[in-house]
This record gives C-alpha cells, structure tokens and sequence, in this order.
C-alpha cells in the first residue's frame, strides 16, 4: 500500500467513490470507530451551545466530513456498526436504491431537524452522496488550505455556530481553521477537534487564541483506527519519536489513537468536559 508523506497509508480512493460502500467496506477491516467515540461529545456540545446561545437550531459545520458520518450518526442516532452492516448489505444495491434507503433513515429519525449540517470536504463525489442521502443540509466543495473563501463560501461560513472534525486536522492545518474564524466577526463558532497523537495541535491553539480562544484538552485518548500494515505503524512511531510523544501501551499496541481538543471564544460561556 502506498503511504503519504505523514506515513499513514493513502486511501484517498475510498473518499471519491459515488456512494459510501467502498469507505465503509475498508474502514470496517481496520476497525475504524472514531465517529462513535466523538459522538456523545459532539451531541453534548450541541446540546450546551443551544442552551447557553439560545439557537434553537444550530449549524454544525464538519471539516472533511467525507459521506457526512459524522451528521449521520448525530441525525439518525446510528452506529458505525450499523452503517457498516447497512452498507456491507448492499452490495448488489445500486446507487439510487442506497440513497433511497439513507433519506427514508433521516426521515425516521429526525423529524424535527434540531440541528443544521455543513459539511466541508475536498470530494465532490463524498460530498455530493452525503447531501443526497439528506445527512448534510449544506456542502462546501473547497479546499481552504490553498485560498481563501469567496465571498458565497464566506456567506455560509459565517452562519456556522460550531465546527467539528474527527481525523483531517494534520491534513488541515491552522490555515482553514483561522479562514473559517476570520469570516465571523464578533460571533466565533464553538469547535471540537478530534487529533490524531501524531499531529501536534500546537499551532492551531496559537491561531484560535490570537482570536480570543481558549483551547482545552479532553482528559484521555481515543482509538481511532488500526494500522493497516507493519510498515505504516513504523513510520508512524518515527514520527511520534520525532515531537516527543510516547507511544507506550497506546500506538506500540497496533491502534492510532486521537484527542479531543475544545476551543471556545473566551466569552463565550460553557463548561468544560471532564
């Protein structure tokens, strides 16, 4: 398997596919779970920013949120368990039927639309499916590590209440992250990142306090994924070697594992997880 320049192995072709299959179908083999670990932090966050901002439906922007995962297992209140068996089910299913199918699970579930999706990814095929399945109710085809927005994606950033990710800052850096906090004004979004232990989030701390953030790290770590072969989790302690970070009993054990940063405007009110 060819690996990228972090060490991780590429699988860039998984995100380009017209409909999740391919996605589910290699993630599911690595054990891929960090969609449902970030879940309840996510759905508490939510739930917090709507009562302390008094948003009634808050608009949740996901940073490379691929088939819209994250939205549909917040939305539908699913499982990555059940979305691997869903779509390893379908094989013989053709796009419009998996669709189909995925807009009558929203329907089921989230009649009263309490929360607004955005979703921001660099493929238009991951991005077009997850906004037809009805996971997303917005898509934003850009790549703010190169440019800037323009002024339509300004527009629409500038309604976001919270941003999220679980696993693309490394391959987003601090550039998207200050982009999407410059177009706010006064009113800066709450967001929570999950990082992967071998992409400091130092300097993305330094952006969101020059914005007037205060940044907070999650007690503890989360799985993310298995290695996929010996040569990649190699690589992988190289680099962990490299900025100081032990790798003991964590990724020596054959598992990336992520943290969970929370950064909230400095008046923005809000507690912190424990």
């Amino acid at each position: 398997m060819r690996v990228d320049t972090t060490g991780k192995i590429s699988l860039d072709h998984i995100y380009t596919q017209p409909d999740p299959r391919a996605y589910f179908g290699t993630l599911r083999g690595l054990g891929y779970t960090i969609p449902d670990l970030a879940k309840p932090f996510f759905a508490e966050l939510i739930g917090e920013y709507r009562d302390v901002r008094d948003v009634s439906i808050p608009t949740v922007l996901d940073i490379g949120c691929s088939y819209g995962i994250n939205a549909a297992l917040l939305r539908c209140d699913t499982t990555m368990k059940e979305l691997y068996d869903r779509y390893g089910d379908a094989e013989d299913a053709d796009r419009g039927e998996l669709l189909a199918g995925d807009r009558e699970l929203v329907d089921s579930h989230d009649r009263l639309k309490r929360t607004r999706f955005l979703g921001l990814d660099a493929s238009y095929q991951a991005l077009e499916y997850a906004l037809q399945a009805g996971f997303i109710d917005g898509a934003m085809h850009a790549d703010l590590e190169a440019r800037d927005p323009t002024p339509h994606e300004r527009e629409r950033l500038a309604g976001v209440d919270l941003v999220i990710s679980t696993g693309c800052v490394g391959y987003v850096t601090e550039r998207t992250i200050s982009r999407i906090v410059a177009v706010h004004g006064g009113r800066k979004p709450w967001m929570a990142h999950f990082v992967l232990r071998m992409f400091p989030f130092d300097p993305v701390t330094e952006v969101l306090a020059e914005a007037g953030y205060e940044t907070v790290r999650h007690e503890g770590v989360f799985k993310q994924r298995r290695f996929a072969t010996p040569e990649e989790q190699s690589l992988v302690l190289d680099r962990l070697a490299g900025i100081d970070v032990d790798p003991r009993g964590l990724e020596t054990d054959g598992w990336f594992y992520a943290e969970l940063f929370v950064s909230r405007p400095r008046d923005g009110g809000g507690r912190v997880f424990t």
